[in-house]
């Protein structure tokens, strides 16, 4: 199957070759504002620039989970990728359920601890990728002997930012005998395994996803305007609460950190920030099972233009003080009855535009 979307700069193509879904039902397509690439595989199913029943997005992570092996050697290390693949990451990590798997995301948002790595992401609008050290000394342990690496991001195209990643790993001394490449679409044809496996030879090294296939893009003589937030990963004027930790400095058993009363209504949404998904998606989840009719989406930094499979648009800046616009799509408040906004920053950090176009309840790890 050939799907095909014409935009400002050029023209997207990817020619699937499996799909666990309709490909159709799993994403579309979408213009970023970025000269670097200016498009965008939009998931239909990862909750974030659409919103997403949260049974739909727990029902993924098994399946990706259940594409890996059962004897996965152990210690095993989860990566999941910031900003899009946080949440993903640590849903395939708690999808997998073992005692020795350790989460630890990559970040653009340092906490003044030991760094564990620095790389690039060269064809994003924000190039640069840290990793945190984690600070309990077991889990570091857990880290330097991890056999199992598994790396977590919703696309590929063409394994260079997981090349970067692992050079960066194996700068720092990890040596793992086998590594999964997970995704929800792979378009890099086998690509994203051999970068990987340049890096590790010895390992042995597999891609899973629920969509792979190939990818085209045919540039246009149109030149688009692009209007990319500054690169920064850094710490801005607000702190973010440490304690209890969501994973951003390694975690190996969940717990839900925030609450909220389930309410009658007819449709709810709730909303993560930047990195901060997991525990906003814990809670959607936990209020669906309580028979609200609920939907997750995120509030981030990617920037794309409105069209194609992105309807709605609000602007706002981001609540870390980094100065950097952020975005929430596909969302229109009259849609729903009830919207909780969830934060790791103290709740005086949101745009005050944002409170007025949402009207939301706010949720602080700070409260």
């Amino acid at each position: 199957m050939k799907l095909t979307a014409d935009m400002t700069t050029g023209s997207a193509a990817v020619e699937v070759f499996d799909s666990v879904l309709p490909p159709e039902d799993l994403f579309g397509f979408a213009e970023r504002r970025n000269p670097k690439r200016a498009f965008i595989f939009v998931s239909k199913v990862l909750g974030r620039y659409v919103p997403v029943c949260p049974l739909v997005m727990r029902q993924t992570y098994r399946d990706l989970a259940g594409q890996m092996l059962d004897d996965l050697p152990g210690p095993v290390l989860v990566v999941g990728m910031a900003e899009t693949a946080i949440g993903m990451g640590a849903g395939v990590h708690d999808a997998l359920g073992r005692e020795d798997a350790l989460y630890l995301p990559t970040t653009r948002h340092p906490l003044g601890d030991d760094m564990l790595a620095h790389f690039k992401e060269e064809h994003s609008h924000a190039t640069h990728q840290l990793m945190h050290m984690p600070r309990d000394p077991v889990q570091r342990d857990m880290l330097f002997d991890a056999k199992t690496l598994i790396l977590v991001d919703d696309e590929a195209t063409t394994g260079k930012t997981l090349h970067n990643l692992a050079k960066a790993l194996q700068g720092r001394g990890l040596n793992p005998q086998r590594i999964i490449c997970t995704f929800l679409t792979d378009w890099s044809a086998g690509k994203a395994a051999e970068a990987v496996a340049s890096v590790f030879p010895s390992a042995h090294v597999t891609c899973t996803a629920l969509a792979n296939g190939r990818y085209s893009w045919t540039p246009s003589n149109n030149v688009a305007l692009h209007d990319l937030p500054a690169d920064i990963a850094a710490r801005g004027a607000y702190d973010l609460a440490r304690n209890p930790d969501w994973g951003r400095q390694g975690i190996v058993h969940n717990q839900k950190l925030l609450h909220a009363d389930a309410r009658t209504a007819r449709k709810t949404l709730v909303l993560g920030t930047s990195e901060f998904v997991w525990q906003p998606f814990l809670l959607a989840e936990d209020l669906a099972q309580r028979g609200e009719d609920v939907r997750f989406a995120a509030v981030g930094r990617s920037p794309i233009f409105k069209g194609l499979m992105i309807t709605d648009l609000i602007r706002c800046q981001d609540n870390y003080g980094l100065g950097v616009p952020n975005y929430l799509y596909n969302v229109d408040p009259a849609d729903y009855d009830r919207i909780i906004l969830c934060v790791e920053t103290p709740p005086d950090s949101i745009d005050p535009n944002l409170i007025k176009a949402l009207r939301p309840e706010v949720i602080s790890l700070y409260d």
